[in-house]
């Protein structure tokens, strides 16, 4: 989540999912427009808002890598893909890092 404040109430703060922002506007005061059509007005600029939003998916995906690296460390994730089909799918090969396909 990111966290915002509602134009005129700078001291109320709240916090919004980011995936759910489809467009931040200037007009001039910056208007967020989420998927469900709701429009919010915040005291931040649209760069403060853009930086806010990418400052978090780096976030996530950071927490994301440090996690696989901590999994692959204890010996507990998968360590890639097989090159012959699984028992679910065996008709499907999976091709091989460096293998050619056709």
């Amino acid at each position: 989540m990111i966290t915002l404040h509602r134009l005129g109430h700078k001291l109320e703060i709240f916090r919004l999912n980011p995936d759910l922002i489809v467009t931040v506007e200037a007009t001039p005061d910056t208007v967020i427009t989420l998927a469900t059509g709701a429009k919010i007005v915040v005291a931040e600029t649209p760069e403060r808002v853009v930086s806010e939003v990418r400052a978090y998916r780096v976030d996530i995906l950071a927490g994301a890598l440090r996690r696989r690296h901590e999994l692959r460390a204890d010996g507990s994730a998968p360590q890639g893909r097989r090159a012959e089909g699984s028992a679910s799918h065996p008709h499907v090969r999976l091709a091989a890092s460096g293998d050619a396909q056709a």
